[in-house]
């Protein structure tokens, strides 16, 4: 049984939409089975949209985008977007989404990790990390991060400080040298380093 983190699905697709409002705008999600979350806007994902740090024109990487939350809302804020999953049926919901909600600067492809990520000067790097993928994953995200971002960029990831989200921002700590926490709510917390 494939999870929502494996590169193909095996389930029925099955699409619903999902709506949600941020930053004062509604936004339409289309999402199915095979993908995390599936039937709602997480809780973490929720606040990282909230106190995201995103100004416009900033190149942003929502990495293990899912269906494109993230990087949807960021290219709300006017930035120029590029979300990557391993999943494909995620990142084939993420290239919709962004067309639904009118994300004109902003491209999904299907990639692991930062596998088929070639830029190395975002302004910003997003992402609720795939916690259930192990921490091997999560390390290699956030170490990954440093490498793509230029200088004076931020990694922004949410995570529950009782459930790994502290062992994630030591290891923002010890590769950025720095870690702050943005907002707190709900049993989650928005982490940022910079660079």
């Amino acid at each position: 049984m494939p999870h929502y983190y494996s590169e193909e699905q095996d389930s029925a697709f099955n699409p619903r939409k999902i709506t949600s409002f941020f930053h004062g705008r509604e936004f339409t999600f289309h999402s199915a089975s095979g993908v995390f979350s599936k039937d709602t806007v997480d809780r973490g994902t929720s606040l990282l949209c909230q106190y995201m740090i995103v100004d416009p024109d900033e190149k942003v990487l929502d990495i293990g985008c899912g269906i494109g939350i993230l990087g949807v809302v960021a290219g709300s804020l006017g930035a120029n977007v590029v979300m990557c999953d391993t999943n494909s049926r995620a990142v084939g919901l993420a290239r919709t989404n962004l067309g639904k909600n009118g994300i004109k600067e902003g491209v999904a492809l299907q990639s692991d990790l930062y596998s088929k990520i070639t830029d190395k000067d975002f302004d910003v790097v997003l992402s609720n990390p795939p916690q259930s993928a192990g921490k091997k994953v999560c390390f290699s995200l956030i170490e990954g991060a440093k490498e793509h971002l230029k200088s004076g960029g931020s990694l922004q990831l949410v995570a529950r400080p009782n459930k790994g989200g502290k062992t994630l921002a030591k290891k923002m700590e010890e590769t950025f040298g720095n870690v702050s926490v943005v907002a707190k709510k709900a049993g989650f917390a928005v982490y940022l380093s910079r660079k």
